[in-house]
């Protein structure tokens, strides 16, 4: 016997009721009639009520040319016999797709099985999402020479907070699998999950899981690309020093001189062209003598 799959968009209360056709709790109402937040607050879950299983799922979508990632919440109602989705439409008006639940389910598969196929098809999306992640990464370290400071660190902070949304919507989704491994939930005597579909989930579950793994490593790396622009900022500072310490260098033997020379023998050389000749060939002889040193010293 096939599955009844009935996929519902921004449906209110009465829609609700009419396609479980079934008992639901007054909390599950309101939870899948509740309209969408910003598109970044979606936290996946799992209830099983006795009659039937709740999952919210968080659909990650990357909108050409933009650097927030939008979470689409997905809605799954499964019973013995029917399946519900629930897709709310997000702040920038998309909704999460079906299409790939549709090509994974077969005909006549139970409902546990286009449960798998939603459940799978997010995680599929997430390992979309760690290689676009990888590419903004990537990006960010080949323009990290010619972009200014302040474009840098922004960019660093929204690649750092994507990855904690991601990371922390992919760790639900992991939950959400684990819990039907292991057998947490189910209808009562009702095989809702049967061995097929477990198996099935276990992949989903080893998908997760490198996801999971892949944003640590993407964490990792956009770690390294702030260390790399900090030793950079401090490449540059100490550049600046040592341009200021040989200024300073050759600035203060000449009035050194000019000082003492001015302060001590005044009026021993009545002259002018003495005094101005002595002074002006002490300060370039010292000149040219702290120029070669610090040019043997790589200083300069």
């Amino acid at each position: 016997m096939g599955t009844h799959w009935t996929d519902l968009v921004d449906p209110s209360r009465e829609e609700i009721l009419e396609a479980v056709a079934g008992d639901i709790d007054l909390e599950s109402i309101e939870l899948l009639a509740r309209p969408a937040g910003d598109g970044r607050d979606v936290r996946p879950l799992l209830e099983g009520h006795g009659g039937y299983v709740l999952a919210v799922l968080a659909h990650p979508v990357a909108p050409p040319g933009e650097g927030h990632v939008e979470y689409l919440e997905l809605d799954v109602v499964a019973t013995p016999t029917a399946v519900v989705t629930v897709r709310k439409t997000g702040p920038r008006g998309n909704v999460a797709p079906v299409d790939g639940i549709t090509a994974r389910i077969e005909a006549g598969s139970p409902c546990g099985g286009v449960f798998h196929g939603a459940v799978d098809d997010v995680a599929d999306a997430f390992l979309d999402l760690v290689d676009g992640v990888y590419e903004s990464i990537d990006d960010l370290e080949g323009d990290i020479e010619h972009l200014s400071g302040p474009h840098v660190r922004r960019r660093i902070a929204l690649l750092r907070n994507e990855l904690l949304l991601a990371r922390r919507a992919a760790s639900g989704t992991r939950g959400v699998a684990r819990r039907i491994v292991d057998g947490r939930v189910d209808i009562g005597k009702s095989d809702l999950f049967p061995a097929e579909v477990e198996a099935r989930f276990v992949d989903t579950y080893e998908t997760l899981v490198r996801v999971t793994e892949e944003l640590d490593v993407a964490r990792d790396l956009l770690g390294g690309v702030r260390d790399y622009y900090q030793a950079k900022i401090a490449e540059q500072q100490n550049e600046v020093a040592k341009k200021l310490t040989v200024i300073a260098s050759l600035v203060l033997v000449p009035s050194f001189i000019v000082g003492f020379y001015g302060q001590n023998f005044a009026g021993e050389f009545r002259a002018w062209y003495w005094g101005l000749g002595i002074s002006v060939g002490l300060i370039l002889a010292t000149t040219i003598v702290q120029l070669a040193l610090f040019r043997w010293r790589r200083w300069l």
